[in-house]
């Protein structure tokens, strides 16, 4: 599959998983999305690819493919091995938002690591970006909060609380690091 056309393709398939069995999920996937398009300056020929990738990224906890318990991994693994998805997509799926920490905590990193490389950090921070400013209903908000609402959801002694609180100073790089290069860009003359 070319980059050309893969939000066409990516956004009903994220559609017919989230849309009806979780709803709120869908919305955040759909929020990334929208925060994926605002990068399109920083992201030249890949923001498709990434806008694909947001829509995608949380398709792992749709129940029909809820396999480990971990959804970058379920996420990744169906988009591989049954979506047939370009391997770009599959990666940043895979390693979403800070995903390795989480695999670590839950003793997955190697799996993890060993099935899908990481994809370019530009790419990666950029996915992080759009996560970590949209909430669970798809609205804007900023990392700080989006980490204080995890925590909250799961609580900070669950897995996921502790692992987000271990994520934040990461999150929060990428975030400065996306932030940057639009800066950089629009101080460039046209």
């Amino acid at each position: 599959m070319t980059t050309t056309g893969l939000t066409e393709w990516a956004y009903p398939l994220a559609e017919n998983l989230l849309a009806e069995p979780l709803p709120r999920r869908w919305a955040h996937c759909q929020g990334v999305a929208e925060r994926a398009r605002t990068l399109a300056l920083i992201l030249g020929d890949d923001a498709d690819l990434l806008e694909a990738a947001a829509v995608l990224h949380d398709i792992g906890y749709a129940p029909d493919l809820a396999k480990t318990g971990f959804h970058p991994l379920d996420g990744a693994r169906y988009l591989r091995d049954v979506a047939h998805a370009d391997e770009r997509i599959v990666r940043l799926v895979a390693h979403h938002s800070c995903a390795w920490m989480e695999a670590e905590a839950r003793g997955m990193r190697e799996e993890l690591e060993a099935e899908f490389p990481r994809e370019h950090p530009d790419l990666a921070d950029a996915l992080c970006y759009c996560d970590m400013n949209t909430t669970p209903d798809g609205t804007s908000t900023n990392p700080v909060d989006r980490v204080n609402e995890i925590t909250g959801r799961y609580g900070p002694d669950s897995l996921i609380g502790t692992f987000i609180r271990r994520a934040e100073p990461e999150i929060l790089a990428c975030t400065a690091r996306v932030v940057l290069r639009l800066a950089e860009v629009k101080r460039q003359p046209m």
